[in-house]
C-alpha cells in the first residue's frame, strides 16, 4: 500500500453546513482510522482557505480518493476540491 497525502478545500460559503455535519464527518474518519486506512487528519490551522489534510493508505491514487467518497462533506457537496498525492516520509515513523 502507498502512503496518500489528501488535501481538501472546504466550501467557504457553507461554514453552517460543515458545522452541522462535522460530527458525521468525524465518525467516518474514525472508522476509516479504525480500519488502518486513515493514519491521521485534522484540518488546516492558518488563515489560508479552509480545509483539512488527511494521510491515508491506499493501492493507488483512485483508490485513495474512492476511499473518502463516503465522507458525509464530501456528500454534501462541501468539499470544493480533493487532491491526492503519493508521498513517502524519509525521516520520522507513521503507525
Amino acid at each position: 500500500m502507498t502512503l496518500f497525502a489528501v488535501e481538501y478545500v472546504y466550501d467557504q460559503n457553507r461554514t453552517k453546513d460543515l458545522e452541522t455535519l462535522r460530527p458525521q464527518h468525524r465518525a467516518f474518519l474514525g472508522g476509516l482510522h479504525e480500519s488502518g486506512s486513515l493514519l491521521a487528519s485534522g484540518p488546516w490551522q492558518d488563515a489560508a482557505a479552509p480545509g483539512a489534510l488527511l494521510l491515508v493508505r491506499a493501492d493507488n491514487h483512485d483508490a485513495a480518493i474512492h476511499l473518502l467518497d463516503s465522507d458525509p462533506f464530501h456528500r454534501a457537496h462541501l468539499i470544493v476540491r480533493r487532491t491526492a498525492r503519493a508521498w513517502s516520509p524519509v525521516i520520522g515513523s507513521l503507525g
